[in-house]
């Protein structure tokens, strides 16, 4: 049986697309995207979770990524997750884990503040976690 490495999110940039041109000629992009998730507790109280995502782009997609892309604006990113691996001038080996997309759809533009969150919907049928909750699998 084959494998499957393919991630999908839609988030909000935490800041501009930093763009490089290689020796090589080849163009690629750079950015973190934000996605957020809520929940409410055994007291009713909301919590909401953000995860940070590096997201790397190459060739003319990345191209348009620094031109039509800054931070606020949502996106959908498809791609591939891949770990990188260095050691920094300390000799410390580091560890990086990117999406490298294959897709990048430019969603809404925003027409929001704080860094493009919207506000938060919550609705009545919210989950309900807590450390103690069975896992119903």
């Amino acid at each position: 049986m084959g494998t499957l490495n393919k991630a999908m999110i839609i988030g909000y940039l935490g800041g501009d697309p930093e763009l490089k041109r290689l020796d090589s000629g080849k163009v690629v992009a750079t950015f973190s995207l934000a996605t957020s998730s809520n929940w409410v507790d055994d007291n009713g109280e909301i919590h909401e979770n953000t995860e940070w995502h590096r997201v790397v782009v190459w060739g003319k997609k990345a191209e348009n990524c620094g031109k039509y892309l800054a931070k606020g604006r949502r996106v959908y990113v498809e791609g591939r997750l891949q770990t990188r691996t260095w050691e920094d001038q300390q000799g410390i080996k580091r560890y990086t884990t990117e999406i490298t997309a294959s897709v990048v759809t430019f969603l809404s533009p925003n027409t929001t503040t704080d860094y493009g969150h919207e506000s938060p919907g919550y609705d009545d049928e919210a989950e309900h976690f807590s450390s103690n909750s069975k896992i119903p699998f």
